[in-house]
């Protein structure tokens, strides 16, 4: 009777914390790491990530959304399926767009070629934050973005949720977009600390599910130690 009433009063505490929700423009978050310079950093663990950013007392993480698009390259395609696959295994939810290549020209010696461009990106950050809401499945949304269009998307969830809060996240060594923190309760700061503490293990596992490898780009330096393993 003991063990039953424990696990009543656990599942109690979990309702009545507040449903987060992070949200991630992909490229947006991939620059800010890549201009740290060190490549392990990439292979992270973004569901990891926000429950390190959430106030774990109050809220519990429910959902982690993750907008990239594949680039037209053979081996960055790879390297990308690799982490994608890995973020699938803990839980990620990986939304994908698409690239198209347009004519660009340059107007100093006129001459035209075809340039790959992102594209669904944004947008499906932006359907994916707000249908969560519609759907009553978050009570605070966490954006990960300083593009100033996401501004659009936090206008709306302020307008159409003004019980629910949006928290807007800066990517490691970025500002803030103030249009966005124009309708956001609150802010956090990514730090290449966070990122480290969020790398994945060389083989990612999931039950029922193949293995995924980390591909040797994203390699961790030797001597290195995971934040987890330090000062044990």
């Amino acid at each position: 009777m003991q063990y039953i009433a424990n696990q009543s009063a656990r599942s109690k505490l979990l309702d009545e914390k507040n449903r987060a929700g992070l949200y991630i423009d992909g490229f947006n978050l991939y620059h800010a790491i890549d201009d740290l310079g060190e490549g392990f950093l990439k292979w992270a663990d973004y569901w990891k990530l926000g429950e390190i950013i959430i106030p774990s007392r109050s809220e519990r993480l429910v959902t982690v959304c993750y907008c990239t698009a594949y680039y037209p390259d053979a081996r960055k395609k790879w390297r990308h399926q690799q982490f994608v696959g890995a973020l699938e295994c803990k839980g990620v939810d990986v939304v994908r767009g698409h690239y198209v290549r347009e004519d660009m020209e340059c107007r100093a010696c006129d001459t035209t070629w075809k340039k790959p461009t992102e594209k669904a990106g944004d947008i499906n950050v932006a359907i994916h934050l707000l249908r969560d809401a519609f759907a009553d499945d978050i009570d605070h949304a966490y954006l990960i973005s300083q593009d100033s269009d996401q501004s659009a998307t936090a206008r709306m969830f302020a307008q159409q949720f003004p019980e629910k809060k949006l928290t807007t996240v800066a990517p490691p060594g970025r500002n803030f977009s103030v249009h966005i923190e124009n309708y956001a309760h609150g802010r956090v700061k990514l730090t290449r600390d966070h990122i480290e503490r969020c790398v994945m293990p060389e083989i990612v596992f999931k039950p029922g599910v193949a293995n995924v490898r980390r591909p040797r780009e994203y390699a961790p330096p030797d001597g290195w130690v995971h934040p987890d393993r330090r000062n044990r």
